[in-house]
């Protein structure tokens, strides 16, 4: 039963491999690209219509992130709820835990700056929609 499950699986990687093969000199062959692959290629403008039109969920999205990170220990997805994670796990003796936790709170400790630069562009930016009419 093994052994025709290892060929059936060995004849699978073969066509596939075949396949692909087979495929590969028809897409080197087209050295010009299609109408419609050179049109989506080049972007037309800066997205700023867009931006702006995404604006309120991203400056809740960012809000969101930043209040998270800022929570006490009772709030889940916090700076400090993980800290006393790593605490527990030191204290436990749970070494592998503790590592694979603290490069997690390195991460999200890194992340909060991040965030928070990210929350004074996108008051520029309100800003400017703002302006343009566009807000």
């Amino acid at each position: 039963m093994l052994a025709n499950r290892r060929t059936a699986a060995a004849i699978g990687a073969v066509a596939l491999a075949g396949a692909l093969l087979s495929a590969g000199p028809a897409q080197a062959d087209s050295t010009s690209p299609s109408p419609a692959a050179s049109a989506k290629s080049a972007p037309k403008g800066d997205g700023a219509k867009a931006i702006c039109k995404r604006l309120p969920k991203t400056e809740a999205r960012v809000n969101a992130a930043v209040t998270r990170l800022n929570g006490d220990a009772t709030v889940a997805g916090s700076i400090a709820r993980l800290e006393q994670r790593v605490t527990e796990a030191k204290n436990s003796g749970h070494t592998e835990i503790q590592t694979y936790l603290n490069d997690r709170l390195t991460f999200r400790k890194n992340l909060l700056p991040t965030l928070q630069k990210r929350q004074e562009d996108l008051k520029g930016v309100s800003t400017w929609c703002s302006a343009q009419g566009s807000k």
